[in-house]
Order: C-alpha cells, then structure tokens, then sequence
C-alpha cells in the first residue's frame, strides 16, 4: 500500500449523505458509520461545499465526536472559489478543521484542478502554502483531484512534483471518453508514480439508474447489484488504492460493503459487459451530471441546476412522460428557470457540461406542443 496508515481499499465519500428535509439525517449517518467502521473501513472524503457546508459539521457530530481520531482517517480540499485572495488560504484551511473538529487533515486536496484553476492557485501561492502546512504536522498527505485533460494533469504533475496522490474521475462510461480522459489521466498519474484515488466510480448514480437494456445485459451475469459491478471496474485498475462511493442510505452501505469486504477483481467477461452496457447508455443521450451541485454554490439565482438535469435524464430514459417533466422541474421549465446566463456555474462544473446550452434546450423542448 502506497500510505502505511491506510489498510483498505473503500473510502466514504461524503457529498452525498442521508438528509431529512434540508439537513443531515445524523441518526442514519451514525448508524452508517457505524457499519462501516465496523466492517473494517475508516478513509471519509469531504470538501467545504458539500451539501452546502453541512457535510464537515456532520462528519464533526457524528464521526469526530464518536471515534478517537485513530479510528479514521479524512480527507478534506481547498476550493478555490471559497479563496479570493493569498491571505485567506490560511483563515479557509483552519476554518475547516474546527468545522470539521479535527487538529490535522490525513489528506489535503487540491479541489478540481484544471487548466483554469490551475494558474488561479499558482497565483494565489496555495501551493506553498499547503507545503507549509504539511510541515506544521497540520496536514499528513497533499493530493489533488483533477477534471481536465492528461497533457494539464502532466503539466501540473511536472511543476508539482511533491503531490503525493492523484483522484480521479474513472468508472466504465467515462474510461474511454474523449471529454474525460479517463484512461489518459489514469496513464499519466501512473507515469508519475502516483497512486489513484478513484471519485464517481458510479457517476453520481447514472451507472445505478442504468437504461432496461443495460440492465438486463448485468442481470445475466447474476444477481449482483448494478453498483457492485461499476465499484468493482473501478476498483480492478492496478493502481487504484482508494474507491470513493457517496452512500446516502443504509442499503448503499450495506451493498457497497458486501462488495469490498469480499473483493474480487473484475473478470473479462464482466469487463465486455460494461462494454456493451456503454453503448446502450450513450445512446440515451444523456446530460452528464453527478449532482456534486459545485454549481449551486456559484448561482446568483439559486437555480437548481443539478435537479432540472435529473429531471431531464428520466424524460431521456422513457421514466417519466413529457407532461411530468414539465410538472416536475422548478417553475415548470418557465423563462428558462431564471438564468440570466453568467456562466459562474460552467466555471466550475467538473464535467465541462455546457449548462446554459442545457438550461435554453430543456425550456424549449417543453415549450413545444405536447
């Protein structure tokens, strides 16, 4: 294993908790924690915009208030959208260990890198400045998470050679996309030496709510469920030493647990399934959202961009009738949901979807006759 403290290949990822009404369901959020140490796991991955700020305030109720800090081991990010200037990377990074109730970070990551955000934090000396606090002991390990292309990642790998671990966008849908680079960036990490940690293994559940035909080409393979097979993918990658999963009920836990506890790498039968099961799923067209809803965080108008794609993608698959999707999506899909197109939400969406194309293309196909 590439970090002596880490003795497990699962980690918890914390954007997506159980909640009730607009808060953390904490009674279910212990019960999984609970389940999920006991199992033998402890790595949980949280950023400041989760869930508006409630993931870190819930991770230091339920989690940091319950285990002695031995017990577990958390990753938190600087996000640079949180940090306007040089002299608040500090104040940011210490506002987030007493919300988080810790005194170190075992993992520090550099929040969604790209080409962009790249310069943005050269400029901002973040880099130093993270170093440095690696050398207060106020940081373990420095990481980043990356959603560009390979030759970016190689450049910043290049420049920044003390990063220690690269996470990655990988499940089956996305490995041999040109617009991801999946495959790309893995072989880039790899070329550094750089241990992967994988994020959306199940792409924000597109790879659970599969299309009929994909799903029946997995319930020949037996009764697994679609999750385990999207982790396992991810997981059989030789230099993958970390797989996140976003688990917001008790069933999640429970399956995404049965799969790692007794964890068997994909075969290649298996492999050829998620073959065919791409193509189905990229036949039904849909917007590559993982509801990580960065882009609510930057609205001026609170558009609830992530749920309007939802919506969409269940019209796409055949779940829901034109007439629902319209009843169901905020406004009813009226003066294109408020956007006043800005562009704030493009700038930080991890999957470069183009949102205010989106956004104009939902209100006019709704605004046709039925």
């Amino acid at each position: 294993m590439p970090f002596s403290e880490i003795n497990e290949n699962f980690g918890f990822g914390c954007m997506r908790l159980p909640m009730k009404d607009d808060n953390v369901d904490y009674d279910t959020f212990n019960s999984m924690i609970d389940y999920y140490i006991n199992a033998g796991f402890n790595y949980f991955d949280t950023a400041h915009g989760y869930i508006d700020g409630k993931s870190e305030t819930a991770i230091r109720d339920c989690l940091v208030a319950r285990y002695p800090r031995d017990k577990f081991i958390l990753a938190n990010k600087l996000s640079d959208w949180f940090v306007k200037s040089e002299d608040e990377v500090v104040p940011f990074f210490e506002s987030q260990l007493e919300l988080c109730g810790v005194e170190y970070f075992d993992f520090y990551l550099f929040h969604s890198l790209n080409s962009k955000n790249y310069e943005r934090h050269k400029a901002l000396n973040s880099f130093n400045i993270i170093k440095e606090l690696k050398n207060q002991g106020k940081i373990k390990h420095i990481a980043l998470s990356f959603h560009d292309s390979a030759e970016v990642l190689d450049k910043i790998l290049t420049e920044q050679p003390f990063i220690e671990a690269v996470q990655l966008q990988i499940n089956y849908l996305d490995y041999d996309d040109p617009a991801v680079q999946s495959k790309a960036c893995y072989d880039v990490a790899v070329k550094h030496g750089k241990p992967i940690i994988v994020m959306e293994p199940v792409k924000g559940g597109t790879l659970v709510n599969l299309p009929n035909e994909a799903k029946a080409l997995f319930d020949a393979l037996g009764k697994a469920s679609y999750a385990s097979y999207a982790l396992r993918y991810a997981a059989s990658l030789d230099n993958v030493f970390m797989t996140l999963s976003g688990m917001g009920n008790m069933e999640m836990m429970q399956d995404n647990v049965n799969t790692f506890a007794s964890f068997v790498p994909m075969d290649d039968k298996e492999i050829a399934v998620t073959t065919k099961a791409r193509e189905v799923i990229r036949k039904a067209k849909l917007i590559p959202c993982t509801s990580c809803n960065y882009c609510a965080d930057v609205c001026p108008k609170n558009i609830s961009i992530s749920k309007i794609f939802n919506i969409y993608n269940d019209y796409s698959l055949a779940r829901i009738t034109k007439a629902e999707m319209k009843r169901t999506l905020p406004n009813e899909g009226a003066a294109n949901f408020d956007c006043i197109k800005c562009g704030n939400c493009e700038g930080v969406c991890p999957q470069s979807i183009k949102i205010r194309e989106r956004l104009e293309g939902i209100t006019e196909l709704i605004e046709k006759p039925f």
